[in-house]
């Protein structure tokens, strides 16, 4: 093999893992979100109250979180080629055998034991745990990319979902989404991802590559013996990034999750109709799209703290508009919002995994992800519950919503006192400082 062949190889099949990630994330997160297209069509069979109906998401969930550190030491040991086809399996069993229930608990084992569940082990944060390792140069936009799949799966699959509930009943709904999952999501991922691009003999996008002018390629690295250290989960947790990351994981999917479980009822509150509500959150969801990819393509030249900075920026933005509005709602005020949640917010997303790879990379990175993703799903349910329970004891989002936006400030100070530029350059920082 030629010296071009290797070096265009590592690109080329590292693009195609973010193809697999792309394919997979967006039917693993929109047959979780269907959920919600399912939700009324039980409620209205089976006449179970909305507490015990709606329980099955919130166990799927509780689950799925406790799971995290046990899948964390599966991902170290087996890779994503083995979970992430064993979670697709469990979501295409949920799907199947959710079409013959004919009671609560097994409504909560097939939707939420196995979709809800099972989920997890397809979508944001099973895939942090390897992306990250296939790119340098490129991490954050590869990310992103692969990221975006969830909004373009979400705006493709739920109006088919929808259209099949509508035509033909939830159930035949539900079969055709076990049918993708088990007939294209799994032979996908357990044929052809990989863990990491030494699986196959290959270097990452950040490899070295001839110059022209043979010069020596920027070095990024600023804290070798940080960059040395084989990380383990126990090694990290003694640090103090280690901790100050875990708090800026919290505090931002508080802020984050709080406002996307809440918004559609603000909305309607001030006053907006329906049908502004529901096209607000799936607009928020269209211009996640463009803010995952363009964050993360920023976070590879200017850094990971400023753009994290940017996208927390955005959920603060987002929520003084939220306050700006209440009594007085407007068309402009709804589109700055969804502008500030969709383009600068979801950019986040794309974040997640750069920092903690680029902080703690070793043998047991994907323990680590794990751990740190268990705080950011802590802060999540956190900010949700939060909210509801500031507007019971209040009457109004308002004071949650000032909380919220101190939540978002704090994230940022968290991520730069964890310092990911401390330990290594992004590509474009490292190539503005090469002599």
């Amino acid at each position: 093999m030629s010296q071009s062949s290797k070096a265009r190889k590592p690109i080329f099949y590292g693009w195609w893992v973010v193809a697999i990630a792309f394919v997979t994330m967006g039917v693993a997160i929109a047959g979780r979100t269907s959920f919600s297209l399912l939700y009324p069509e039980i409620l209205e069979e089976f006449s179970w109250s909305r507490n015990v109906t709606a329980g099955a998401f919130s166990l799927g969930f509780l689950v799925s979180t406790a799971m995290l550190p046990i899948i964390g030491v599966l991902m170290d040991r087996s890779g994503p080629r083995l979970i992430i086809p064993l979670g697709a399996l469990m979501v295409a069993s949920g799907f199947g055998l959710v079409t013959l229930i004919d009671s609560p608990w097994a409504f909560y084992a097939t939707m939420g034991l196995l979709v809800i569940n099972g989920s997890m082990a397809m979508s944001y944060i099973v895939h942090s745990m390897f992306l990250p390792a296939w790119f340098v140069r490129n991490r954050g936009l590869a990310i992103g990319v692969a990221f975006s799949g969830v909004g373009v799966g979400g705006y493709i699959l739920l109006p088919i979902m929808q259209d099949l509930i509508d035509q033909h009943g939830w159930r035949t709904a539900c079969l055709a989404l076990a049918a993708l999952v088990g007939l294209v999501i799994i032979p996908l991922n357990a044929l052809f991802q990989r863990g990491n691009p030494a699986e196959m003999g290959l270097e990452p996008d950040g490899g070295p590559a001839p110059k022209r002018d043979d010069r020596p390629p920027p070095d990024p690295i600023v804290d070798r013996a940080w960059v040395e250290t084989d990380w383990t989960l126990r090694r990290a947790a003694r640090t103090a990034r280690f901790w100050w990351v875990f708090a800026g994981f919290f505090c931002g999917l508080f802020a984050w999750y709080a406002i996307q479980a809440h918004q559609t009822q603000y909305l309607l509150e001030e006053g907006f109709s329906t049908t502004a509500a529901a096209e607000a959150l799936g607009l928020v969801a269209l211009f996640g799209i463009v803010g995952q990819i363009s964050l993360g393509w920023l976070s590879d030249r200017l850094g990971r703290e400023p753009a994290w900075t940017l996208s927390l920026l955005g959920f603060a933005a987002c929520y003084l508009t939220l306050i700006q509005m209440q009594g007085a709602p407007s068309e402009t005020l709804l589109y700055t919002m969804i502008a500030f949640q969709g383009l600068l917010g979801y950019g986040l997303a794309a974040l997640f995994g750069a920092v903690i790879t680029e902080l703690f990379s070793g043998r047991q990175i994907a323990r680590i992800v794990a751990v740190l993703s268990l705080s950011g799903n802590i802060g999540a349910a956190t900010g949700v519950w939060f909210l509801g329970v500031v507007h019971d004891m209040t009457g109004s989002y308002l004071i949650g919503f000032w909380v919220c936006l101190v939540m978002a400030l704090t994230s940022i100070l968290c991520i730069w006192q964890a310092a990911p530029r401390k330990v290594r350059l992004v590509a474009g920082q490292a190539a503005r400082r090469q002599p």
